[in-house]
């Protein structure tokens, strides 16, 4: 009855069938749940992660984009067709229709970590020479305050405060070796700076310091292929190969992590308009060098090219619950911009928000 009365009000355009409104109210109904149930008594219900290795430069394995981290990060299929392939697979930039594209980010992380992002592509030529790109991602981690073990009453000297910091730089390029197969890679430039820290006292008394910062060069491969099957994608990559790093005796690798993903609008299966209503679904099975696999998914609804909502999960997981996202899109003539914000809903420590623009011309 309530239906019948509602139903008029709809445009006719924007009128869908019955089950798929179900599907559109059962995605945001199970997503917040999808969270809860990983809620005891105690916080989160801890799901056991096995360590297969350890790994070091582990901010290069942060999800930044707000779209994609409210997907759940299950980025490796989406034909994204922007700059923001760089941070998750490279040749998904490859059919990139405008000219430019720009992205800039800003994550408030855990325990006061904050990540500020940026991507740029170029397409020169309608894309008949690829599409080619540069990513930067910046991380603060705060301020410490630093202290020397010292003969004197307390044990310990201040020594002041420092500020560690990171940086990944890339250059990437991209192209459509068919209308259904790209590829894409990047090569990075990453550095992790700790600080510089006194170790010991001279023979005058005087500090002995020592830098502690590392840098590498580090390298991003993607495929996708697009099926013929609707919009059906399929597409594999593989981040962050490099050589191991040393800071004192032991050694660590950068973050190496396998991806295959799979993606789809699911109203391609209907009669339903593309420009009216899309719901997008994203799958990607993750194997990272230092943890079990884990799978991300993720699922967006966007009404009219404008207003999209998002949903996304990663399992196992053991601090990291549920993700939510919202989004504006807009075209003022040739000039795309788009506005995207994402909540993940994390275990003891403070819930993760992400914020980012993109505008395309």
């Amino acid at each position: 009855m309530f239906w019948n009365e509602f139903k008029p009000m709809i445009p006719m355009k924007m009128r869908l069938p019955r089950w798929q409104w179900g599907l559109l109210l059962m995605l945001l109904w199970l997503a917040p749940r999808a969270d809860a149930q990983q809620i005891g008594e105690s916080g989160f219900q801890q799901v056991k992660l096995e360590k297969r290795a350890q790994t070091g430069l582990k901010f290069l394995s942060m999800s930044l984009d707000p779209r994609l981290a409210a997907m759940g990060s299950a980025a490796t299929a989406q034909t994204l067709n922007t700059s923001l392939a760089l941070l998750y697979n490279p040749a998904t930039m490859a059919q990139m229709t405008d000219r430019f594209h720009l992205a800039l980010m800003q994550a408030q992380w855990i325990a006061d970590i904050r990540y500020n992002g940026g991507t740029l592509a170029f397409s020169p030529s309608g894309g008949i020479y690829g599409v080619f790109g540069v990513s930067v991602v910046a991380v603060d981690y705060g301020e410490f305050l630093g202290t020397i073990r010292a003969d004197n009453e307390s044990g310990y000297e201040d020594i002041g405060t420092y500020s560690p910091t990171a940086l990944a730089v890339g250059f990437g390029y991209a192209r459509a070796l068919s209308d259904r197969f790209a590829v894409g890679g990047q090569v990075k430039y990453v550095r992790q700076d700790l600080g510089t820290f006194p170790v010991a006292f001279g023979d005058g008394g005087d500090l002995i310091s020592k830098d502690y910062n590392k840098s590498t060069i580090a390298f991003d491969f993607g495929v996708i292929y697009h099926t013929g099957f609707r919009s059906l994608t399929f597409a594999a990559s593989a981040r962050n190969f490099s050589r191991e790093l040393k800071y004192e005796q032991e050694n660590f690798e950068p973050p190496l992590t396998f991806r295959i993903g799979v993606a789809m609008n699911l109203l391609d299966l209907t009669n339903q308009d593309p420009n009216m209503h899309k719901l997008l679904v994203a799958i990607d099975a993750e194997r990272p060098r230092d943890f079990d696999e884990r799978l991300h998914i993720g699922a967006e609804y966007v009404l009219m090219n404008t207003l999209a909502l998002r949903a996304g999960y990663i399992y196992p997981s053991d601090v990291e619950g549920a993700s939510l996202g919202v989004g504006i899109q807009q075209r003022f003539g040739s000039v795309g911009f788009m506005f995207n914000y994402a909540y993940t809903a994390f275990d003891t420590f403070d819930n993760v928000n992400r914020l980012g623009i993109q505008l395309s011309f």
